[in-house]
């Protein structure tokens, strides 16, 4: 699968909540051949502060050649990205791991919390265009109060896609996680759960799917230092006892793949 180096000039900041932000770049040949659920390393500094580039998850792209990113401010390469001005360009290398292999003649269950939010758009956009229907499917988003989730719900609303969400603090949709949304509904027969999120969620999802005999692939979140699988840094443990490389091998695993910390 091909990768670039791009010089990517920012088109569009936009500000979510406190610390969450999306970027659109101008990235030709990136968004001419990413797949939901890849991601991108982004080089948030000049010089070496900070050292290394920053992995995040393509939110969407366009025909045009404009990538997103959807990120919240937590550390320093953050921080930076956090304060970009439209017009100034990020080194952006990708597209990087394996996406999600979607099931043509499977209802669609998109999940994603917190962060996991990120490549649910893309992934939801693309389920649509290569199905030509998205009555049967549906998305359940989460985050930690409504401003990290309605500047998205459009997005979704446009396509067509049945929504939940669900919020911490109950200031959108359900009080409480994306697990207990899943709980509470009827899945559609013959279903494939698609997710992305924070361990715990993963876990919780993957033990559901288990019970109800559906498919589920997941997204896992990982530190990552060069995006390649050369530093090593990313592993992530198999039920055989052998390792995988989230950056690599993932960042999207069959769930039942994994071993999971319940």
């Amino acid at each position: 699968m091909p990768q670039y180096q791009e010089k990517a000039i920012i088109t569009r900041v936009e500000q979510f909540s406190v610390k969450n932000f999306r970027l659109t770049l101008d990235s030709p040949e990136i968004a001419s051949c990413a797949k939901p659920g890849q991601f991108v390393m982004i080089r948030t500094g000049v010089g070496n502060d900070p050292l290394l580039r920053r992995p995040f998850s393509i939110h969407q792209t366009s025909s045009n050649g404009a990538i997103q990113i959807y990120f919240k401010a937590v550390g320093r390469g953050t921080d930076i990205l956090a304060h970009v001005k439209k017009g100034e360009a990020l080194s952006v290398f990708g597209p990087l791991g394996q996406g999600f292999k979607v099931r043509e003649d499977s209802p669609a269950v998109l999940v994603g919390g917190g962060l996991g939010i990120a490549p649910m758009l893309f992934l939801a956009k693309a389920i649509c265009r290569l199905k030509n229907v998205c009555s049967k499917g549906l998305v359940i988003l989460g985050g930690r109060e409504k401003n990290e989730l309605a500047p998205l719900l459009d997005d979704f609303h446009e396509i067509g896609i049945t929504l939940y969400t669900a919020t911490d603090d109950g200031s959108l949709g359900h009080h409480g996680n994306v697990v207990d949304v899943l709980h509470s509904i009827d899945l559609p027969a013959n279903c494939t759960i698609y997710s992305c999120g924070p361990e715990p969620m993963l876990a919780g999802i993957a033990d559901l799917a288990r019970q109800n005999g559906v498919v589920c692939q997941v997204s896992v979140e990982s530190v990552m230092a060069c995006g390649m699988g050369a530093c090593l840094g990313c592993s992530k443990p198999r039920k055989d006892g052998s390792y995988a490389h989230v950056c690599l091998n993932g960042p999207v695993f069959n769930a039942e793949e994994l071993k999971w910390n319940t």
